[in-house]
């Protein structure tokens, strides 16, 4: 390559740069502008660009728009036992989990699974949550993303509780939610797990959410549940009852017996579910 071309490459680069940035952008739209011209211009790649939009639009957004709402919300009661906690985090694969007292908008903190690890070698009949749970940082809905991704660094706290303007549990958030929002979605080892939400168990049961669909419940299972009347298997599983049942009640439906894993004073988070042929084969 000769001296010229080098020389006319680099003024090529040059020009690119300057024509970029030749004017001090006055909006939050013309840094966006800005950043395609730098992509038009293979300045910067497709994941580059996407980042810093993402990065910018997180300024403009508040926590109503991306919390998982109360309804989707895995809690530990304050009156469980440590096995119920440990097949509750189990089931659910999170990291962590607010504890509630009399009803989901009674939060008595946030238990980190991890903390649950010493129990495995030590006397767990000495468990008391209370002993082991963070406080709880309560946010308003109108946070913007920006504000709190800062003071998740700065405070170093990875969960908030979000509350509506009457005071009461709206959802909740993570750092990881956030971050979600500036680089896409974060996928771990578990994700692919998570994406079916009916999961089977070591013992041949299986753990399902609530708001699992009728529909999708009957493909899974090949059964043939009613759709007409409800939606989801949860509110199929409160009729049976006949009342909203609490931790750890039990009802059959045709083959399947239904066990409350979790859930609040509205409705049922999580199910359990073990069919009948299965534990008479056990007998």
């Amino acid at each position: 390559m000769t001296e010229d071309s080098t020389n006319g490459q680099g003024r090529s680069w040059l020009g690119r740069l300057a024509r970029i940035f030749s004017s001090t952008p006055a909006t939050r739209d013309d840094i966006t502008e800005i950043l395609r011209s730098a992509y038009d211009d293979k300045v910067i790649d497709n994941e580059a660009l996407e980042i810093m939009e993402g990065a910018l639009s997180v300024a403009d957004q508040q926590v109503r728009e991306i919390m998982v709402p109360r309804s989707r919300m895995t809690v530990i009661p304050e009156s469980a036992d440590i096995e119920e906690i440990l097949t509750l985090v189990t089931d659910s694969k999170h990291s962590r989990f607010p504890v509630i007292g009399d009803s989901i908008d009674d939060i008595k903190g946030i238990l980190l699974a991890k903390e649950l690890l010493p129990l495995l070698l030590e006397d767990k009949k000495e468990f008391v949550i209370a002993d082991v749970i963070r406080p709880a940082n309560i946010i308003p809905e109108s946070k913007r993303l920006n504000v709190l991704l800062k003071e998740f660094r700065e405070q170093r706290y990875h969960m908030a509780i979000v509350m509506d303007e009457y005071a009461s549990v709206a959802g909740l958030v993570t750092i990881e939610d956030i971050l979600e929002e500036i680089v896409g979605e974060i996928e771990d080892e578990t994700d692919l797990e998570e994406q079916n939400p009916i999961q089977r168990q070591k013992d041949g049961s299986h753990s399902l959410p609530a708001l699992t669909t009728i529909e999708d419940f009957n493909e899974f299972f090949n059964s043939g549940f009613n759709e007409d009347e409800f939606n989801t298997i949860g509110g199929l599983v409160t009729q049976a009852f006949g009342h909203l049942p609490k931790v750890g009640e039990e009802v059959t439906l045709d083959e399947y017996i239904f066990t409350v894993i979790s859930g609040d004073e509205r409705q049922i988070h999580q199910l359990a579910l073990k069919c009948r042929e299965a534990e008479a084969s056990e007998l």
